[in-house]
């Protein structure tokens, strides 16, 4: 089940109509990574350990995870500009909640809510370009599509440099209160330039039911299984035990009902947006990992201040902006997949031969190489997500789309946990590259084997 390929002609698709789906859908990725050098100086102003700040990072991407599908559907069924409103003011409340700290476990869920309010932004900036093309009878243009995405890959990137700078300046709260003024751009822009929804039904017809037994189901058992992803052990498989019970009852529940909250069937038919989903995740798990990991790293392990520390992650945010300002054509995604699993393997290795003593270049090297994984895998992904997903049912799909990012953020943070202790040194950096090389390597074979994949490429050269 496919849709309309993207195409690479621009028509219709000017300053006004993308400038606010951008300013919305960016809004999570930079909340995503300022926090990443805040986790220091919030765990010693209130005596946390990386145990305990962690949850700083897993409380925004598990908010993330449950709400974007949640979102995608309420798009699809009241209409993007409606939820982009209701999402910046959301953001600009969480964003004055988090001048008050109150403690580690308040500002965990002003995060939590930061997470819900900046979910709006990616269903809806690919529902409205999608509702669009439509209208114009043709494809979303290549280089709307890597517009979005490279917004997105630059805001995240250049995350820790904004938010080591802000605290330089400002104090680590600074990282909270930016998102008041960005929402509130955000909300005026979407006010003045983005169509108004048509109505969310036509006069005197009954509203189609959403299935809110469904949204609970899967929204509790995706909780119970990130819960336990984010402190593994022995004694709590229990908890595994019951995450597979309540997805097994909601599976259930979506196969019998008429007006399912996920298509369970449409996407068993479609393997490759599955694929999509697998390849986003194992991605995002490694460079999640390293955004965040390899910054305590050179916090703790290597004694950089917060700023310095955000500034040598710039050659990573320049690469791959740059990676993906190159990727705006909708042609060789294969190719670009490929080079995104080699690029994070070989950076995996080469965590392995980091030490205390690394010669400041190897580190800057060593990011650029994720760098450039960083900036080909969204946008290469998205446009195989654009390609796949039904058009009545974008929004959901870009939701699991982030959702999936974001369970490999999460289990990142776990990993990052597992791996350090109560320290961030060079051992803990080495334990790191080991995860990371397996997550490549399975990255990398699942490419490969990618029949969908294959037969694009080949449809592509012929």
């Amino acid at each position: 089940m496919t849709s309309t390929a993207t195409s690479t002609a621009p028509a219709r698709f000017g300053f006004r109509l993308v400038t606010p789906l951008v300013a919305s859908a960016v809004l999570n990725p930079i909340n995503s990574t300022l926090i990443a050098v805040a986790l220091v100086p919030i765990g010693q102003s209130f005596g946390a350990g990386p145990g305990r700040t962690a949850w700083l990072i897993s409380a925004l991407y598990l908010a993330t995870a449950v709400g974007q599908p949640v979102v995608g559907l309420l798009v699809d069924r009241y209409g993007a500009r409606r939820v982009l409103l209701s999402g910046a003011a959301v953001v600009m409340a969480a964003g004055i909640a988090g001048l008050v700290p109150v403690s580690v476990g308040w500002l965990t869920g002003v995060r939590a809510v930061l997470g819900i309010g900046t979910c709006a932004g990616f269903p809806a900036a690919m529902a409205v370009l999608r509702k669009h093309a439509d209208a114009a009878g043709q494809g979303v243009p290549a280089r709307v599509l890597s517009v979005l995405s490279l917004s997105s890959q630059t805001v995240m990137v250049i995350g820790p440099t904004l938010g080591g700078v802000l605290i330089g300046l400002f104090g680590w709260p600074a990282i909270f209160a930016v998102n008041i003024p960005l929402a509130g751009i955000s909300l005026l822009l979407a006010v003045f330039w983005v169509p108004k929804d048509a109505p969310a039904r036509p006069a005197g017809e009954r509203p189609e039911p959403i299935d809110v037994l469904g949204i609970v189901l899967f929204s509790l058992a995706l909780l119970v299984l990130l819960c336990y992803l984010m402190a593994p052990g022995i004694g709590d498989l229990w908890l595994l035990a019951v995450a597979a019970a309540v997805g097994a009852a909601f599976a259930r529940r979506e196969l019998r009902v008429r007006h399912p909250f996920i298509d369970l069937r449409m996407l068993a038919a479609n393997r490759a947006i599955l694929r999509t989903y697998l390849r986003q995740s194992l991605s995002f798990m490694a460079i999640y990992a390293i955004m965040f990991g390899y910054v305590q790293w050179l916090e703790e392990g290597r004694g950089f201040t917060e700023s310095v520390s955000g500034l040598l992650l710039l050659p990573m945010s320049a690469v791959a902006v740059g990676a993906a300002a190159m990727s705006g054509r909708a042609t060789g995604v294969r190719a670009r997949l490929l080079v995104v699993a080699v690029a994070l393997l070989g950076g995996s290795v080469t965590l392995l031969f980091v030490t205390d003593r690394t010669w400041l270049g190897a580190l800057l090297g060593l990011v650029a190489l994720f760098g450039l994984a960083q900036g080909l895998t969204s946008v290469a992904n998205q446009t195989t997500l654009y390609r796949e997903a039904p058009a009545e049912t974008m929004g959901t799909a870009s939701g699991l789309f982030r959702t999936a990012q974001y369970l490999g953020a999460i289990v990142a943070a776990t990993v990052i946990a597992q791996c350090y202790g109560g320290h961030a040194d060079s051992g803990g950096l080495h334990r790191l590259g080991l995860v990371l090389i397996v997550v490549s390597a399975l990255l990398l074979v699942v490419t490969v084997a990618d029949r969908g994949l294959r037969r694009t490429a080949r449809a592509e050269r012929s």
